[in-house]
């Protein structure tokens, strides 16, 4: 058996967003945790620069340490792995940014013997762009599925376009854990999960915002923590034009509702009841086993992801919260999501680590094989490819950036004010101009 398959592993993940860094870092945990006689991974992290790149309040609130962290493009990044000697690798990324670097890397890696093992898969729930986000991953050697429903669909897409399904791995979403609800508190206390871009208008935000308030006010006994993702300036995985915190300021809420941030599970530690319209936190809920409400006051939707919890039990409007309901999950339902409010979410991983060995142990491995290629794709390929500094046989473009270095303070205070920029422009401008068009 190679030495790698038995010594400490050397992880690298790469991420987009604060949310994907989480899934990444944590997954790469778990699939290369110590056991027996090996110690610890050594854990990389690797940031790609964009509008989402975390900042490091982010990085800590997700509660993951590494060995190493720095920020690159995806041409640097190839570049530092062109002579890596990483066991494993983490593509924690869009769907477009796994499918360039796949072929970047087959690029990279194409006369090499031995290559790292290459996992990627989603930071939470999977309502929208299925075909799509999956077809970009495919060519991964894991790629990884949170519920057994999620590891049926990913198959059944893969297959039904004649690609290879045997990379599809059933594991569970690595953050779940906490101690398991006790009953309720004093004070009573319900937390609503907020979302980036879900709901999106204004009406609509405001009038969830409307009815937290409303909640607060008809139970003063109650504390109301309306949990945010992001501080303003800050972006996370999805664009977030309507802060709520903007939109607080124009109301009046009562003193026994907050707006709080931090770690999810630190606030779940406080919950009795979450609220929510289809935030992953749902499912961190569910599996501590604490009442959880699916809101349809504003319908259920596709293009709210609440539809993904049909059949959950967990479906509920605010009237009837304000009344005193509390949801009953139905279990059949949460079993097939990879819950496991059951107890058995630690060997939720197993099958993946075994995998995971064997692809380790194995003398080589085959070049990495997209299902999008220049043949197949030929309208679509080259543009995802481009917007990485990519060409169509995944070789940097001429142009990409030439070496990997941290930025000079002229060009960090350059690129903080870009960020600047475009947030305001996202948050300020664009909703302006929307208006306007709807005049």
């Amino acid at each position: 058996m190679p030495a790698r398959a038995t010594r400490a592993l050397r992880v690298a993940v790469l991420a987009d967003s604060d949310t994907r860094w989480k899934w990444g870092a944590l997954t790469a945990q778990r699939l290369a945790q110590g056991g027996g006689d090996r110690p610890a991974p050594r854990l990389d992290g690797f940031l790609l620069r964009g509008r989402a790149t975390p900042t490091a309040r982010q990085l800590t609130e997700a509660g993951v340490r590494a060995d190493s962290v720095g920020e690159v493009t995806a041409p640097e990044f190839l570049r530092i792995m062109r002579d890596t000697d990483h066991d494993v690798l983490v593509l924690a990324l869009v769907g477009g940014g796994v499918q360039a670097l796949l072929h970047g890397l087959r690029h990279l890696w194409r006369d090499r013997p031995h290559r790292p093992v290459v996992v990627t898969g989603y930071v939470g729930i999977v309502y929208e762009k299925l075909a799509d986000g999956l077809l970009l991953r495919h060519g991964a050697d894991l790629v990884l599925a949170n519920s057994r429903q999620d590891a049926e669909r990913f198959r059944a897409v893969y297959e039904g376009v004649g690609a290879d399904a045997g990379a599809v791995t059933e594991v569970a979403l690595p953050f779940l854990g906490g101690a398991p609800y006790a009953g309720p508190r004093e004070p009573y206390t319900v937390v609503f999960a907020a979302q980036p871009s879900v709901p999106e208008s204004r009406k609509d935000r405001t009038y969830v915002l409307e009815r937290l308030i409303r909640h607060a006010r008809t139970h003063p006994e109650r504390e109301v923590l309306l949990k945010l993702r992001s501080r303003p300036g800050e972006h996370t995985t999805h664009i977030e034009e309507l802060p709520y915190q903007k939109l607080a300021q124009r109301l009046d809420p009562p003193p026994n509702l907050r707006l709080v941030y931090g770690h999810m599970g630190e606030v779940l530690d406080r919950a009795d009841l979450l609220v929510t319209v289809s935030s992953t936190a749902a499912l961190e809920s569910l599996h501590r086993r604490i009442p959880t409400a699916i809101l349809t006051d504003l319908g259920v939707r596709e293009s709210l992801g609440n539809h993904h919890f049909i059949g959950s039990g967990c479906l509920a409007s605010f009237d009837q919260l304000d009344a005193g309901h509390r949801p009953e999950p139905n279990p059949e339902w949460t079993a097939r999501q990879g819950v496991a409010a059951d107890g058995t979410y630690e060997p939720a991983f197993d099958a993946a680590r075994e995998r995971l060995l064997e692809l380790l142990s194995a003398p080589g491995l085959p070049p990495l094989t997209p299902y999008y290629t220049p043949d197949t794709a030929p309208g679509y390929l080259p543009g995802i490819l481009a917007r990485h500094h990519l060409a169509p046989d995944g070789s940097p473009l001429p142009g990409a950036p030439a070496a990997h270095r941290r930025p000079g303070p002229l060009r960090r205070i350059v690129r903080r004010a870009a960020r600047g920029a475009y947030r305001h422009g996202v948050q300020r401008v664009a909703p302006v101009v929307r208006r306007m068009g709807e005049l």
